[in-house]
């Protein structure tokens, strides 16, 4: 079985194949270059440098959100136009749960945060229970503080990765009543990897969907939305 799995939910664009229990190539990168400028000529350099042909690929795996919308956007795009000219299922993961699968085993609490700015932060929990992955509490974008507080009340130690870690660390640090530790460099961001990996259990379960179908996970209104909305609000109030 080849999976092809992608992430473009944050900084990180990131690629890989996986067959069947093998990642056979992952290519990623954290830079300042938009994902539209990066995600495909990895894919054509990780196709040349393995000799895949996409026609044998039986299904693809993406980061659904939530992220950065216009990261998940060009994700979802390129991979809606993948599936539908091979005629491949996609399968959509969502992004904390992949982030979380990077601390397969871990057992620890496992808190993934993406910064969601305005003091807010995507997020879900979760734990590894007979070497499987359980969310304990549902992707959601929340207050920084309101996490933590769930956290306490949970009253475990905590590891923390994403994203949010850099910006919001001093606060968890200050406010956590339990252990927090937070993961290495290695661990810490969106890997297509894990996507490609949880997406082949997803596969199994029949867990996906026609490219025509897939959808991103949001959580909530873009900036631009809510601006709109808020300018409309104003305009109805003169």
């Amino acid at each position: 079985m080849k999976i092809l799995g992608f992430d473009s939910s944050g900084m990180v664009a990131s690629v890989a194949v996986m067959q069947d229990d093998i990642i056979v190539a992952e290519y990623s990168v954290n830079y300042k270059k938009t994902h539209s400028q990066t995600l495909l000529p990895m894919l054509d350099e990780v196709v040349k440098m393995t000799e895949l042909d996409l026609d044998e690929v039986d299904a693809i795996a993406v980061a659904a959100g939530p992220g950065s919308f216009t990261g998940l956007r060009i994700g979802m795009a390129t991979v809606k136009g993948f599936g539908l000219a091979l005629d491949k299922p996609v399968i959509a993961v969502p992004t904390c749960h992949a982030l979380a699968y990077n601390l397969w085993g871990s057992d620890r609490i496992i808190c993934p945060i993406l910064d969601a700015r305005r003091n807010q932060v995507y997020t879900a929990l979760y734990e590894f229970a007979d070497n499987e992955l359980m969310c304990i509490k549902e992707q959601e974008a929340m207050d920084i503080c309101d996490i933590i507080e769930h956290i306490n009340d949970i009253g475990k130690e905590v590891i923390f990765l994403g994203d949010g870690v850099p910006v919001f660390k001093s606060v968890i640090e200050d406010k956590m009543r339990a252990k927090a530790l937070f993961a290495p460099a290695h661990l810490s961001r969106q890997r297509a990897s894990a996507v490609a990996a949880l997406g082949r259990i997803y596969y199994e379960r029949g867990e996906y969907e026609s490219a025509d179908d897939v959808k991103p996970i949001y959580l909530r209104k873009s900036q631009a939305e809510r601006e709109r909305e808020e300018k409309d609000g104003s305009r109805q109030s003169d």
